[in-house]
Formats: structure tokens, C-alpha cells, sequence
């Protein structure tokens, strides 16, 4: 008898103990356990609220308050908006909306110019080039649609750097390979399908991309106004569909508008011809506009180059990588190379053939970024509305780095633990 009742007593001491293991293994392994695109939402999804993150390429700080769109003012005043988004060095577009996607500077996720040669794959990448835009090998990082995923989150994504890549075997489970011809309207109206799809199909996280900004500034500069406010108008129209269908809808919606970086004015005088410095047998140069990253092709000689570019500066400096200024880090990823040229300020370095194009045509003003962060004319815009945000609030300018931990925040996820980007700049935000 003796021998049954401690029978029994070890048997349920290992069934409470399968539980508890089963209970911590379900805890610990959540994210590590789903390796493939979720095509459902999880249970624990289904209770999450919604996000839109909406980027407007180019939109400057000051945009909204200077033109006042109706429908942009209106999402202000209704909700919280920081007086600048503040972007990473070089303020590229495809670093900063990666650096906006994941948490982490360039340097953490090693896309560190729209152009620029990674070491890793031994070639070079370009935002240009179709098949390295889709190779998920050359991103760093956890972007959100990938971390929303491995919480049994369904994503989608109508445009945003990164989602047509394969990032750690993962694509959003809905996206569309980028095509600037895609009309505004058309994303606004398949993103407002997702809304309605069942629950189970549902995307809680999803990204749209608007470039309308950024071509205006670009091609005009953003100080015509004519121009720049006629390309807004556009923009806020569109948007207007979507905020009045969100707001119409009983989903706890929250959309989170940003943009990657601002404009700023550049004359013809301002450019720099890098073709007059490069140099092709000794170095790799990379130019993303106020920077260009020199890629020694023999290490050996990495301080004679060094030398030798130092004796050509004009209207640029030479720095070692580690000792270059505007970097809110001591930049050390191997993508950047050894050796920075740093245009002086307001300056920016172009080709011979753009130079003389500029000249021919007499477009003599264009708008650029790619300059330094501490130049106000780079910052961009966050605006933010939803049931879990405060509301006609104000918070001082802060990194884009922060954005992804306000969207795990309100996803109800957790982050990844190795991003730069923390809550606290930006917990003012909530309620």
C-alpha cells in the first residue's frame, strides 16, 4: 500500500512539474517559437490594438504649421505631436526609415546610406538595385512587422524599406514590392480592405509610405511655397479618406505619422564635384550627399589615402571613421569603412554630369538632406492619434530611434532587447 500511495504521489509531482515546464516554455520561447510568416492571429493577438505607421518622405518639421492642411491640422490638434522627429546621420531616406522600422541607428543595422558597400556580402548596395532591396541579408535588426510576427501577429505593409525583404526568413504577411506609380489612393483603399478583413486575417500592424513631399522638395526646393503647399494639399486630401474611415470604424485604431527626414535649399555653387576626387584604384566611395564613405581596396595603405585626401580638402574635410563629427555614437559598423569626407556646412557633394545637367537646364535651386541632424531644415514630423494616446499634447523633439518601442507599447509586445531606441523620451505620449 505504501509503495501505491508514493506511486501516485510521484506521478502527480511530474505532472504539475510537465505543467509548470510547459508554462515556462510557452513564456521564454514565445517570440523564438514562430519562425514562419503568421498568416492568423494568435489568441493573444486578437485582443491587441491596431497600428498604422504612415511615412511621408521629406515632410519637414514645419510643414504643417506654415500651410495649414486642414486635415493634418485637425490630426494634430486631436492628438499628440512632437515639435521635431529628429533623424539619424546621414539623414538618408532609406537608413532613417530602416532606423524608424527596427530601433536602431544605421549603425546597429548596417544600412548606412541609400548607397553604400557592405562588407559582408562583398558588394554594393543600392536602393536602385531590385534584387539587393529584396535580399533580406543585408539588414540588420528586427524590423516591427517581423517582431509583430513572432508575437502570432498578422502585418501588412503597403510600402516601407525593408518589407520586400526576406528579414530573418520574414516578409510582412501582406505587402507589395515598391512601385512609385502605385496612385495614394489605391494604398489608402487596400489598407482600408485589410481593416475589413475578419479578425483572424486582420492586420494589427501595417505600414503605408507617401514620397509626394519628397519629390516636391527635391525637384523645387522647400522654400517655394507654391509648390510645396500644392504637392501638401495632395497629400492631406488623401489622407482625409483614411483618417474619416478610421474614425468611423469601432477598431482601436491608432495611426503614428512620421517622416524620415526634412529639406533643405541647395544651389548649384553649393555642390562639390566628387568626381574630381575620386579614385577608383585606390578606394571604394560611397556618396550619400554630405558624406562619403571610403573604402580602402588595400587596408595596408589606409593611412597614406588618408593623406593623400587630406591634401585635397576643399570645401570638405577628411576624417578617420572613428573621429568624424555628427554621429550621436562613435560610428564603428565595418559598412561605413575607414575614412569619412565630410562636406563643409550646407555644402554637398554631387557628379560632374548632375553638376553640368543643373547648369544646362538653369536649375540653379533644388532641395537635399543627407546634411547633419543638428541642422533644424533635416528634422522631420511625428504625429500620432489613437485610443491609447493623449490628446491636443505637445512633446519636446526626440530621435526616431524611440518610435519602435512606442509601437511595441501600444502593440502590447515586447521589444527586442539589443535596440538603441527606449520608451522613456517618448512615454509622454500615452495616457
Amino acid at each position: 500500500m505504501l509503495f501505491l500511495f508514493l506511486k501516485e504521489i510521484i506521478m502527480r509531482i511530474r505532472v504539475i512539474l510537465s505543467l509548470i515546464f510547459g508554462i515556462l516554455w510557452s513564456c521564454t520561447s514565445k517570440v523564438e517559437s514562430i519562425t514562419t510568416t503568421v498568416t492568423e492571429n494568435n489568441a493573444d493577438a486578437l485582443e491587441r490594438p491596431y497600428v498604422i505607421l504612415i511615412s511621408l518622405d521629406g515632410f519637414r518639421w514645419d510643414y504643417v504649421e506654415k500651410f495649414n492642411p486642414p486635415n493634418l491640422s485637425k490630426f494634430v490638434e486631436s492628438g499628440v505631436k512632437a515639435e521635431s522627429l529628429i533623424p539619424s546621420y546621414p539623414t538618408k531616406t532609406f537608413p532613417n526609415h530602416y532606423t524608424i522600422a527596427t530601433g536602431m541607428y544605421p549603425d546597429s543595422h548596417g544600412l548606412v546610406g541609400n548607397t553604400h558597400y557592405s562588407v559582408k556580402n562583398k558588394s554594393v548596395y543600392s536602393i536602385g538595385q531590385r534584387k539587393k532591396v529584396q535580399d533580406g541579408s543585408y539588414y540588420g535588426g528586427t524590423p516591427i512587422w517581423v517582431q509583430a510576427n513572432a508575437n502570432g501577429m498578422v502585418s501588412a505593409s503597403f510600402f516601407f524599406v525593408g518589407s520586400e525583404a526576406d528579414i530573418k526568413g520574414i516578409h510582412p504577411t501582406y505587402y507589395y514590392d515598391y512601385d512609385g506609380k502605385i496612385t495614394n489612393d489605391k494604398r489608402i483603399n487596400q489598407t482600408l480592405q485589410w481593416l475589413e478583413m475578419p479578425e483572424k486575417q486582420r492586420p494589427h500592424m501595417i505600414t503605408l509610405y507617401f514620397s509626394n513631399m519628397d519629390d516636391a522638395g527635391h525637384r523645387y526646393g522647400p522654400n517655394n511655397e507654391v509648390e510645396i503647399n500644392k504637392a501638401l494639399q495632395k497629400v492631406d486630401s488623401d489622407l482625409g479618406v483614411l483618417f474619416d474611415a478610421v474614425d468611423a470604424s469601432e477598431l482601436p485604431i491608432h495611426i503614428v505619422i512620421v517622416s524620415d527626414h526634412g529639406m533643405h535649399e541647395v544651389k548649384t555653387q553649393d555642390l562639390i564635384a566628387y568626381d574630381d576626387i575620386r579614385n577608383d584604384e585606390l578606394f571604394i566611395g560611397m556618396n550619400n550627399g554630405s558624406i562619403i564613405n571610403i573604402h580602402p581596396k588595400d587596408p595596408s595603405k589606409t593611412d597614406s589615402i588618408f593623406n593623400l585626401l587630406k591634401s585635397q580638402e576643399n570645401r570638405f574635410k577628411v576624417y578617420k571613421t572613428e573621429n568624424s563629427p555628427h554621429f550621436d555614437y562613435i560610428p564603428s559598423h565595418e559598412n561605413w569603412g575607414s575614412i569619412q569626407l565630410i562636406a563643409d556646412d550646407g555644402l554637398y557633394f554631387s557628379s560632374n554630369n548632375r553638376i553640368e545637367g543643373r547648369i544646362k537646364y538653369d536649375r540653379n535651386i533644388t532641395g537635399e538632406h543627407g546634411f547633419p541632424h543638428q541642422m533644424k531644415d533635416m528634422h522631420g514630423i511625428f504625429y500620432a492619434k489613437g485610443p491609447k494616446l493623449k490628446k491636443g499634447h505637445t512633446i519636446p523633439s526626440f530621435k526616431n530611434i524611440h518610435v519602435y518601442p512606442l509601437l511595441c507599447e501600444i502593440l502590447g509586445i515586447d521589444p527586442p532587447k539589443d535596440i538603441d531606441g527606449t520608451l522613456e523620451p517618448i512615454k509622454d505620449a500615452l495616457k
